[in-house]
């Protein structure tokens, strides 16, 4: 049998939830659909589908194999229509994770004018602090923050990530004025419980000695967004990338504390499977995030 067929249906059943869908779909006979499915099977010598009279599902393997075959597909039909000329307009389906925060506050608005400079593409975006496989959940690209895994996926470098140390004037006011690192220690902190990369609140004072803040912890959150509002509400001083905070510090509803001291440098990245034949879609997609995000960033203008 024909491996591609064999895949295809195989791919579609697993969309469908049926292999009369599938057969269906390929103009096939389902008896023939199941033979294509069980071909499959034969060849890896593993069970892919645990099948029912009126239902299928996938097994732990079917669904590391459906997410792998999917790529493949796609790779063929992008390969497919490039080698007949037709890959001229951009279009498909492009699947993007990014984290929680950083999505909805700056890839939103990028991910919008995209699908306006080309109409014929469709977006499934994935926001997540979660580490996402992209293999398993067949994700195109990812936007990464801060250190990245060992792995074969393909790096490409946005924008540098800067984390800073701000606090409202109302609780400075209150507080008083942060001027060294024990002053830092003292204040209550508003903290990310899901950090990964930074997750830890060092500073570097401008001797070059590296300190570990602790002290009190006033409020824990696993979104940016509650910090944020706790933060500019006088509630402590919050430690996070400038993503977040930059804007606010510009405006002065917050201010940047010990600016003279430096904190741990992350950057953002674009990721994506180290594939030989990338589709048009994900290197247009790419190559914009890189001109939006790569130039000057309205976030780091205030931080010092």
């Amino acid at each position: 049998m024909d491996r591609l067929t064999s895949m295809a249906v195989f791919v579609t059943a697993a969309d469908e939830g049926s292999l009369i869908a599938a057969a269906r779909r390929h103009g096939l006979s389902p008896s023939m659909a199941g033979k294509h499915v069980a071909a499959i099977e034969a060849d890896l010598n593993v069970r892919l589908m645990q099948r029912s009279t009126r239902h299928l599902s996938l097994t732990e393997a079917g669904r590391a194999y459906y997410a792998r075959s999917r790529r493949i597909l796609d790779e063929y039909e992008d390969a497919r229509r490039e080698a007949a000329q037709a890959q001229a307009v951009v279009h498909g389906t492009l699947r993007i994770a990014a984290p929680y925060t950083f999505g909805a506050m700056h890839l939103s608005g990028v991910i919008a004018d995209f699908m306006a400079l080309y109409p014929q593409i469709a977006i499934e975006a994935v926001l997540s602090d979660r580490y996402i496989d992209l293999l398993a959940d067949a994700i195109d690209v990812a936007v990464r923050i801060g250190r990245l895994r060992d792995s074969d996926l393909v790096a490409r470098r946005l924008a540098p990530c800067r984390m800073v140390f701000c606090a409202a004037p109302a609780f400075l006011d209150r507080h008083g004025a942060l001027r060294t690192v024990a002053d830092l220690r003292s204040a209550p902190r508003l903290a990310f419980s899901d950090a990964i990369s930074a997750g830890d609140w060092t500073i570097v004072d401008p001797d070059g000695t590296s300190h570990m803040i602790g002290g009190p912890t006033r409020m824990v959150a696993n979104t940016m967004e509650l910090l944020l509002a706790a933060a500019l509400r006088g509630g402590g001083v919050a430690y996070g990338p400038s993503f977040v905070f930059g804007e606010r510090i510009a405006t002065g509803d917050l201010v940047q504390v010990l600016p003279d001291h430096r904190t741990i440098d992350l950057a953002i990245h674009a990721v994506y499977p180290s594939n030989r034949h990338i589709s048009l879609k994900l290197r247009t997609f790419i190559d914009f995030l890189v001109d939006r995000l790569g130039s000057s960033l309205p976030w780091d203008a205030a931080v010092a």
